[in-house]
C-alpha cells in the first residue's frame, strides 16, 4: 500500500505543479476558446489541462518504475508502454479538438487509433468469468476490446460539463476500483500486491487530486477532451487487465459476482454518464446530427433546470457514483442481502437528493395557495 501511495502522491504532485504551469502557458499566450452557447462558465478558460494530466501520468510511471516493489510489472513493459503510447496520441487528439474542434470523425478515427495500440499489444477481453465462456476469436475480441475502451472514454468526455464534475466522479469510482484490486490481490496472491491496474488506478487517482484543486468551481483550466479521454482511457484499460487476470474456468457459482466486479464496476460506476452518452446519440441522431454535436441538454444540464446550483448539480453526480462504487465493494466483506438493504436505503436518499429542488418547489407552490 505505501508503494501505491508514493506513487499516487508524487503524480499529484507533478500534476498539480504541470497544471498551474499550462494555466500561466494559457494565460500568457492567450490560449483559451471563446465561450459557447452551451458553456456554463462566464468568462474564457483554458481547456487543456489534459497535457497536464499526461505530464503527471508521465511522472508517475518512471517513478514506479525506479521502485523496486513494482518489478514485476516492468520485467514485461510492453503494456505500460502501450499505455503511454496510447495515452499520448489521446493527448494530440483531444487537444486538437480543444483548440480547433475536429471533425467527429477524425477524433472517432484517433480514439480507436488509440484503442487499436492497447489491443495490439494484449491488453484485451479474452475471457468473461461467466461459466468459463470466452469472447471468442482473436478479431471479436480485438473488436470487443476497442468497442468498450472508446465507449468509456466518451462516456467520461460527455459528463465534463461541470466544474470538478469528470474529476470527481472518476476520482470517487477509482478510489473503489483501487480498493477492490489490492483486496483482490491480497487474496489471490498473498505474496506480491502489485499489479498493472492498481497502478493504474494509482495513477488516475494522483492525477485527478493534482488537477481538481485548479478545476474546483470556479475553475480556473478545464481537463478539456484531451484530459477526459485519458482518464476514460486508463479506467477502461484497469477494467480490462483485473478481468483478464481472472481464471473464468475456475469460477464457481459463488464468486460469479466478485469475479464479475472488476468489468462492471467502472461501468456501473459510469451508469449515469453512458445514459447520458446514450441520450444524446439519440437525441441528435434523431435530430439528423452528427452524434458528437454539441448541445445543452446533458443530465448535469437538466440537473440545473429543475433547480440545482452548478456545486449542486456536481454533488448529485458524486453521491451516485459514492452509492454505487462502495455498494459494490461491501460484497467483500457482506452477504448479497445485506448489500441489498444497504443498497435499498442508500438509493432512496440519493433519489431524494436528486429531485429535492422539485419537492421543494412543489411544496412552496402548495403553501402559496393554502395562504390563498
Amino acid at each position: 500500500m505505501r508503494a501505491y501511495f508514493l506513487v499516487a502522491l508524487l503524480t499529484a504532485l507533478v500534476t498539480y505543479l504541470a497544471t498551474w504551469g499550462v494555466r500561466w502557458t494559457a494565460r500568457r499566450f492567450n490560449i483559451h476558446p471563446a465561450i459557447r452557447e452551451r458553456d456554463v462558465h462566464k468568462s474564457p478558460t483554458p481547456r487543456i489541462g489534459g497535457v497536464a494530466m499526461f505530464i503527471g501520468l508521465g511522472a508517475g510511471i518512471l517513478a514506479a518504475g525506479s521502485f523496486g516493489w513494482f518489478d514485476s510489472i516492468f520485467l514485461n513493459p510492453g503494456p505500460i508502454w502501450a499505455v503511454l503510447a496510447a495515452s499520448a496520441v489521446i493527448i494530440v487528439v483531444g487537444l486538437l479538438d480543444d483548440l480547433v474542434e475536429l471533425d467527429w470523425t477524425a477524433k472517432m478515427g484517433g480514439q480507436m487509433g488509440a484503442a487499436w495500440i492497447l489491443a495490439a499489444s494484449g491488453i484485451q477481453i479474452v475471457s468473461l468469468p461467466i461459466g468459463g465462456l470466452t469472447v471468442g476469436s482473436f478479431a471479436v475480441s480485438f473488436a470487443v476490446t476497442v468497442f468498450v475502451i472508446v465507449l468509456i472514454m466518451n462516456a467520461v468526455n460527455f459528463i465534463d460539463g461541470l466544474d470538478g464534475l469528470a474529476a470527481g466522479v472518476v476520482g470517487i469510482g477509482t478510489l473503489a476500483f483501487f480498493v477492490y484490486t489490492y483486496l483482490l490481490a491480497q487474496q489471490t496472491s498473498p505474496t506480491n500486491y502489485f499489479s498493472i491496474a492498481g497502478l493504474l488506478a494509482a495513477l488516475v487517482l494522483g492525477m485527478v487530486a493534482g488537477f481538481l484543486p485548479h478545476n474546483w468551481r470556479p475553475a480556473k483550466i478545464f481537463m478539456g477532451d484531451s484530459g477526459a479521454m485519458l482518464l476514460g482511457l486508463l479506467m477502461a484499460v484497469g477494467a480490462i487487465t483485473v478481468t483478464g487476470s481472472i481464471d473464468p474456468a475456475t469460477v464457481t457459482r459463488n464468486d460469479l459476482l466478485p469475479a464479475l466486479i472488476p468489468l462492471a464496476l467502472p461501468v456501473l460506476i459510469l451508469i449515469i454518464p453512458l445514459l447520458d452518452l446514450l441520450l444524446a446519440v439519440v437525441r441528435r441522431l434523431r435530430r439528423g446530427q452528427s452524434p458528437f454535436a454539441a448541445d445543452r441538454e446533458h443530465l448535469h444540464h437538466q440537473l440545473q433546470d429543475v433547480g440545482h446550483s452548478h456545486q449542486g448539480a456536481v454533488m448529485v453526480f458524486y453521491h451516485w457514483t459514492a452509492l454505487v462504487s462502495i455498494s459494490l465493494l461491501l460484497f467483500f466483506w457482506l452477504d448479497w442481502p445485506q448489500v441489498m438493504v444497504i443498497f435499498g436505503f442508500w438509493l432512496i436518499l440519493a433519489l431524494v437528493h436528486t429531485y429535492w429542488p422539485v419537492f421543494k418547489r412543489r411544496y412552496k407552490f402548495r403553501k402559496a395557495l393554502r395562504g390563498n
